[in-house]
C-alpha cells in the first residue's frame, strides 16, 4: 500500500425511528441536539450549524452522494457505517446503509464498524450525579445469532465497493472485550466468509486502549485503533495532581466542562512508539465538543481551526510513510452532537476538507 488508505467514521443517524420517536420525542434525530447547543462559556464555539448540506435528512438519496462528493473532495478514501446489532436479529439506523447496497449509490467504498454497546439514557441531577437508564440492551444470544448477524450483511460484504486490506473486508468492532466469547466470534466469521466463497478470512481491527491494545492480535484482530477520547484525556492526565484536583473540582462542584485548545491536545493523538507499530491504526481528529450531547461530562477543545488541522494531518500521515499498511481512521464524517466532524459549517466553510485534501497532498504528491 504506497498511498495512505483515509476510513471516516460515519454516524447513520440524521432519520427519524420509531424508537427515538418513543424516547425522546416525535421526529428526533441527532439534529435536535445540535441545534438545541448553547455556549457555556465566552468564546465557545455553539452551536455548530451545518452549512452546505443543512440539516439532512439520511433518508434522502441526493444527500448521501454530496457526502460522497464532499469525502473525495478531502481525500476521504470510504466511510465506515456504524453498525448497530443488538442480538436476536435487532438492528437500529440500518436504513441508510442498506439503501446504499441496495442502489449501489453512492459509488463510494465503504466498511461496516460494530458499534456493540448498549444504548444508554444519561440523566444528571442538581447535584451532578450521573444516573443510567438502559434503553436497549446489547446482547450476545450465541452461535445462531452470530451467524444470523453475518448473513445480514453477506450482501455488503460482496460488494465491490467493499473496502478490502489485502483481500480480505474489513471489519470494525467497536468494544471487542465487552464480548463474551470474542475470540469464537471471529473463528466462525471468518469460516462463514470462506464458506460463501467472499475471502479467505476478515480483516478485523479492535477498538482499544493503551492499557489492552498490546492482547487485541492474541484475540484473532489483525490491527486496533486505540480510543481518541483517551488520548484527549491525557493533556489532563499529563498535568500536575494540583491541576488535575482543580479540574475535577471545576466540572463537578460548579457544573462546567474542562476545555483546553486544540493545539495543546494535539501532542496526545500521536504517539511515535505506539503508532508506529504495524497493527496500530492511528486516528485524525478534525474538532471535538462533547457538550450538546453531555454538557460537563466531557472535554471542549477550543480553537479547532482548519489549518492546525493541517498539521495535525501532516504529522500522522507522515507518521505512517514507513508502513506495510497505511491505515488512517478519521473521526469522524459527521458527529456534529460531539463537535466531531469534517463536513462544512457556517464557521469554517469546507476548511477541514480543504487541510486534509492539503496535507495529503502535501505528504504524498
Amino acid at each position: 500500500m504506497d498511498r495512505p488508505l483515509v476510513i471516516a467514521y460515519y454516524l447513520p443517524q440524521y432519520h427519524p425511528i420509531p424508537e427515538n420517536d418513543e424516547w425522546w420525542g416525535k421526529g428526533f434525530t441527532e439534529w435536535t441536539t445540535v441545534a438545541k447547543a448553547k455556549p457555556l462559556f465566552k468564546g465557545h464555539y455553539q452551536p455548530k450549524i451545518p452549512a452546505d448540506l443543512g440539516f439532512y435528512d439520511l433518508r434522502v438519496p441526493e444527500v448521501r452522494e454530496q457526502q460522497a462528493e464532499l469525502a473525495r473532495e478531502a481525500g476521504v478514501d470510504g466511510f465506515c457505517y456504524w453498525h448497530y446489532w443488538f442480538g436476536n436479529g435487532k438492528q437500529l439506523l440500518e436504513r441508510p446503509f442498506n439503501e446504499v447496497v441496495e442502489s449501489g449509490k453512492p459509488d463510494f467504498p465503504f466498511c461496516l464498524g460494530w458499534a456493540n454497546e448498549s444504548w444508554e439514557a444519561k440523566v444528571w441531577n442538581k447535584n451532578g450525579v450521573k444516573s443510567r437508564k438502559i434503553l436497549i440492551e446489547q446482547t450476545y444470544p450465541g452461535d445462531d445469532d452470530i451467524e444470523k448477524h453475518f448473513y445480514s450483511l453477506l450482501r455488503a460484504f460482496k460488494d465491490s465497493r467493499y473496502i478490502r486490506i489485502n483481500n480480505r473486508p474489513v471489519f470494525h468492532i467497536y468494544l471487542p472485550l465487552k464480548h463474551p466469547d470474542i475470540k469464537s466470534f471471529i473463528t466462525k466469521w471468518n469460516h462463514l466468509v470462506r464458506k460463501e466463497h467472499v475471502a479467505d478470512s476478515f480483516y478485523f481491527i479492535a477498538g482499544a486502549t493503551k492499557e489492552n491494545y498490546t492482547q487485541m492480535p492474541s484475540l484473532g484482530f489483525d490491527s486496533v485503533v486505540i480510543n481518541l477520547a483517551e488520548r484527549i484525556n491525557e493533556h489532563y492526565s499529563s498535568k500536575k495532581l494540583i491541576c488535575r484536583v482543580f479540574h475535577r473540582l471545576y466540572r463537578t462542584v460548579f457544573r462546567k466542562p474542562i476545555q483546553t485548545t486544540y493545539r495543546q491536545c494535539i501532542e496526545h493523538l500521536w504517539d511515535d512508539a505506539i503508532d508506529t507499530k504495524e497493527f496500530v491504526i492511528p486516528s485524525l481528529l478534525p474538532n471535538w465538543d462533547h457538550s450538546p450531547r453531555s454538557v460537563v461530562l466531557f472535554s471542549i477543545l477550543n480553537d479547532c481551526y482548519p489549518y492546525l488541522f493541517k498539521e495535525h494531518c501532516i504529522q500522522v500521515l507522515s507518521g505512517i510513510k514507513a508502513k506495510k499498511n497505511k491505515i488512517v481512521f478519521l473521526k469522524s464524517w459527521n458527529e456534529w452532537g460531539e463537535g466531531n466532524y469534517m463536513e462544512p459549517d457556517l464557521k469554517y466553510g469546507k476548511g477541514y476538507i480543504k487541510a486534509l485534501a492539503a496535507a495529503k497532498k502535501e505528504i504524498y504528491p
